[in-house]
């Protein structure tokens, strides 16, 4: 099968995007689906700020590749011993394949599913590859779904079902962004009702945190970022306060409102910066979350005699602590009852081939999340 994919040779181009163009729109092949292995048509695919480290080399990736890991589609054509899904059945992809049989994947944590994240350090599947083609050469996959393209194959553990009824666009989200954002809140934070939470940052992330933290109950949810319209945005779907990044000591002034500090400070924003921020403004007891998937050179620092004088937590998390197969359904159900309305993300929809300019507004932090829609 051939069709049209954003392929990115070379990481590090210089910015404004528009004008290098370090992703070019070629035609690429793959081969029928081998064993346990999906053709998806992609139907919408959103820029996430995961792929932008791809781009801008923050994130060392085999080269070439196609990038793009949040997406939705239609199943094209399946492999052998594929059951879960059919062609026609309408999914989500998930950017890290669950083996089902490692350490993690057995104890209930496929998050951190050992052979899914070695597949994706090397470009391929977990079935094997790269499957990719161009001009007869290996173009590897990004986190096994290389979705900014007509079509992606993928493991059959890449997908979930959704409704049929279900649009694409908003659906689009749920494999990284809902899931990463809200799960945080509600798994890996494990906000409880009446407790007061800070998300710094609020990028596609950041607001489906925000979401998250109004389903959970927070009597108090402290919105921070530099961008004005991002504010009104969490405010929008559920933040109770807002705080200008850029207007001072973010830290103090979050425990200006809250008399001591956050029970749960969520950073998003990755930068270093921000999760520091996140750091000082939880109170006593209190517990810190970051998603930020910063340059790997970047460390931080405090006094460990604080952290445990203090009790206080520190925590990754990576999908959000979910389980795809089951939060996936459950976040969309959320979304189909008005409760998460995650369609309030999206600031603009595009082409593929306008793929380079939307980098340039993903790098200047304009809008939260933009769609290709096929």
């Amino acid at each position: 099968m051939k069709f049209k994919a954003a392929v990115l040779r070379k990481s590090g181009s210089p910015r404004p995007y528009a004008a290098s163009r370090p992703l070019s729109i070629e035609t690429v092949e793959v081969p029928p689906p081998a064993a346990g292995e999906v053709v998806v048509a992609i139907k919408a695919a959103s820029l996430c700020h995961s792929d932008l480290s791809v781009i801008n080399g923050d994130r060392a990736w085999p080269m070439p590749i196609v990038p793009g890991h949040e997406a939705a589609g239609v199943v094209e054509e399946v492999g052998p011993g594929v059951h879960s899904v059919k062609p026609g059945d309408k999914v989500a992809l998930i950017f890290l394949t669950q083996c089902g049989a490692c350490e993690h994947c057995i104890e209930g944590r496929p998050s951190l599913c050992a052979r899914g994240t070695q597949a994706n350090r090397e470009g391929r599947l977990l079935t094997g590859g790269p499957r990719l083609r161009l001009d007869g050469q290996a173009v590897h996959h990004h986190m096994g779904l290389s979705a900014f393209a007509e079509y992606a194959l993928v493991s059959e553990k890449s997908l979930v079902k959704i409704p049929d009824d279900m649009p694409f666009l908003e659906a689009s989200l749920f494999g990284c962004a809902v899931m990463c954002g809200a799960g945080t809140a509600l798994y890996t934070a494990g906000i409880r009702p009446g407790q007061a939470v800070a998300v710094i940052g609020l990028g596609g992330v950041g607001l489906s945190a925000v979401l998250g933290a109004v389903t959970a109950g927070a009597a108090r949810i402290i919105a921070v970022d530099p961008s004005q319209d991002k504010l009104d945005l969490a405010r929008a779907v559920g933040a109770t306060d807002c705080v200008r990044a850029d207007s001072g000591n973010v830290a103090e002034a979050v425990r200006e409102l809250t008399q001591g500090g956050v029970d749960h400070a969520i950073d998003a924003s990755s930068s270093l910066d921000g999760f520091n921020s996140a750091f000082e403004a939880t109170r006593r007891g209190g517990g810190t979350v970051t998603t930020s998937l910063t340059h790997p050179s970047q460390t931080f620092s405090f006094p460990l005699a604080r952290l445990v004088a203090e009790a206080r937590t520190i925590k990754g998390s990576y999908i959000g602590s979910c389980v795809p197969g089951r939060d996936i359904p459950a976040f969309i159900q959320l979304y189909r009852q008005g409760r998460m309305p995650v369609d309030k993300l999206v600031t603009r929809t595009l082409k593929l081939e306008q793929i380079n300019e939307a980098f340039d507004d993903l790098s200047n932090a304009k809008g939260v999340r933009q769609v290709i829609l096929f």
